[in-house]
């Protein structure tokens, strides 16, 4: 496996967290923060592959006619715009 270098700033109290808990996990702050950017490319790219496949062939078009279904009438209770909504 091939390695970057990435000068990483982090807040203080960020870094000393990931330092606290790859200090419990008993692994280098490195490996835990590599660890926890691994799992998050994981986690958003599995959502984009599910929002593709569940996508499937519907285009923009598609969405338009379903909108176009929607009965013109007030919001219900709760789907209300804010007040200050602009």
């Amino acid at each position: 496996m091939s390695k970057a270098t990435y000068p990483l700033k982090l807040p203080l109290s960020i870094k000393e967290a990931a330092a606290r808990l790859a200090k419990a996990d008993g692994v280098s702050l490195n490996q835990w923060i590599a660890s926890a950017v691994a799992q998050k490319v994981g986690a958003v790219e599995t959502a984009a592959d599910f929002l593709r496949r569940k996508a499937g062939a519907a285009s923009v078009e598609d969405f338009s006619d379903v909108l176009k279904r929607v009965p013109d009438g007030p919001p219900e209770t709760g789907d209300e715009l804010p007040a200050n909504w602009r």
